[in-house]
């Protein structure tokens, strides 16, 4: 299992994708007409072999629409996990008591599962397998010749908060099937393939959810300067639609 790509939901799509576009150096996104089942547009940027995606909704009742209220304004809201096998996956899930909301099976080779919010917590989750380990359905069939990596190189970690990231990450490790381990600020998952999961205490007044997640790029100094810039800098960290982004050396 890899962390293959992190979602975030914003009231103004065009200004989100205007942040990642000047921020993070990328250049293309793709517009991924399958979300329209859900009620959204989107835009989904490769980030090396990860892809950053922001969903908008486009009707009511969405949701992302929900989200968007219950957490006051733009936040983190989905994070997708590739698998090599997706039916053990399915069968932890299944014996963990979680609800899976969509299901699909492609004749492409294609399969995915999206778990229920409220049975994982904090986010929507989706594992999903592909018909090659390469291959990424959601990022269209252009994004490597249109990928740039001088500024950012992949996407490497994402922070789950709450009340209690104990139980938070008990949960997320039951479903997934990894044991966390403790550390000094909460508790945490390294997955195999990949990208690491982290749990801690909700301190920013917004509850439970996906609070910031991490990027690998060439020049943090450079990166930030380009976020103060713009208004999105609050510490140390970039702020992406009401996501805190976490800079690492690449």
């Amino acid at each position: 299992m890899r962390l293959r790509q992190i979602a975030l939901v914003g009231h103004d799509l065009a200004a989100c994708e205007a942040d990642i576009r000047a921020i993070l150096g990328l250049d293309y996104a793709y517009d991924d007409p399958g979300v329209g089942a859900f009620g959204l547009k989107n835009a989904v940027f490769p980030i090396g072999e990860t892809f950053l995606e922001v969903v908008s909704p486009k009707q009511e009742g969405t949701t992302a629409g929900r989200l968007l209220q219950k957490r006051g304004g733009d936040g983190g809201y989905m994070a997708i996990f590739q698998v090599h096998d997706i039916e053990p996956a399915r069968d932890r899930i299944e014996a963990a008591g979680a609800r899976t909301v969509a299901r699909y099976d492609r004749d492409n080779g294609v399969r995915m599962s999206h778990i229920h919010p409220r049975d994982i917590g904090a986010a929507i989750v989706s594992v999903d397998q592909m018909p090659t380990w390469e291959h990424w359905e959601w990022g269209g069939e252009v994004w490597r010749e249109n990928l740039r990596t001088d500024v950012s190189t992949a996407i490497t970690g994402v922070e789950l908060q709450g009340d209690d990231p104990e139980a938070l990450a008990r949960r997320w490790g039951e479903i997934l099937g990894f044991a966390p381990v403790k550390t000094g600020a909460g508790w945490r998952i390294d997955l195999p393939d990949g990208g690491e999961i982290r749990f801690v205490v909700a301190t920013d007044g917004r509850g439970e959810g996906l609070g910031r997640f991490d990027v690998a790029v060439k020049d943090p100094d450079a990166v930030r300067a380009v976020a103060k810039a713009r208004g999105k800098l609050e510490g140390d960290d970039v702020i992406l639609s009401g996501t805190r982004v976490r800079l690492v050396q690449a």
